[in-house]
């Protein structure tokens, strides 16, 4: 029986291993990292699985890095896109490396879009597919005025983009059989951001996250929220609060505070 072929970028480590080892029982994988030398470690060990096993080294901060994987994707064999890679960047935005400004932004969101276009027309064309595109809890945070958390400001934008992406995206693939989720963890137990979440008590296992993924694809849950209790009700809140600010502010005329007169 031929397994289905799912895609995982951010593979080598933390939660995109994570993915792999839960999936290799029964898919075939293309393995997408900076670093080939874990890639290949990693191939080693699922192929004991019974799974075939690619591996595609790519740097998604480079516009050629997102070619290659987004040329692998155009093949239309791939059923499951796990995007997975990251990284945090957390530094006052005054603070940013210019250069740094574009290669955060591109591998955070614009490589989550590029790989999600480069493999819906194959799914589409086949019937079937899943897209699952990991966040962040930050994606929500852009209001919080809280001392502990890191300065964010470019992860946030570019989190929060690929969670109205996916979101907006859902509906637009409603009435097809392609399901797309957004995981947006909180601080997870791995070597990303130089590996702080390990010494935090409530940090989540990569495994938690990526198991509550797969479990929330399995239950139609567009966005995943992996520790959030109450996940539903809270949604219907925000979607709630997103139609009042929507149509409220969706008026002929100015506010009436804006219209009073000025001292």
């Amino acid at each position: 029986m031929t397994r289905p072929l799912a895609l995982i970028t951010g593979a080598s480590s933390g939660i995109g291993a994570a993915y792999a080892r839960l999936l290799a029982d029964d898919h075939d994988l293309v393995l997408v990292a900076r670093r080939a030398d874990r890639l290949a470690e990693l191939a080693q060990e699922l192929r004991a699985h019974g799974a075939t096993i690619e591996v595609l080294p790519a740097d998604l901060m480079t516009h050629d890095g997102i070619d290659a994987v987004t040329g692998r994707l155009a093949a239309g064999d791939v059923r499951m896109l796990i995007s997975n890679a990251g990284a945090g960047g957390y530094a006052p935005l005054v603070d940013v490396d210019p250069a740094d400004i574009d290669r955060l932004l591109t591998l955070n969101a614009v490589a989550p879009v590029r790989l999600v276009h480069a493999a819906l027309p194959g799914m589409l064309a086949a019937g079937e597919g899943s897209i699952v595109t990991v966040a962040s809890l930050l994606a929500f945070s852009a209001g919080l005025a809280d001392s502990r958390a890191p300065r964010r400001t470019l992860y946030v934008a570019a989190k929060a983009a690929v969670l109205g992406f996916t979101r907006t995206l859902a509906g637009e693939l409603a009435d097809t059989p392609v399901r797309v989720q957004v995981v947006c963890p909180g601080v997870v137990a791995t070597e990303w951001n130089s590996g702080a979440g390990r010494d935090i008590p409530w940090a989540m296992s990569p495994e938690g996250v990526a198991g509550a993924s797969l479990s929330g694809l399995r239950l139609g849950e567009t966005v995943c929220a992996p520790g959030l209790e109450g996940q539903d009700s809270a949604l219907d809140a925000l979607l709630a609060a997103e139609a009042a600010f929507l149509t409220g502010g969706n008026q002929p005329t100015p506010a009436a505070r804006y219209m009073e007169p000025q001292d």
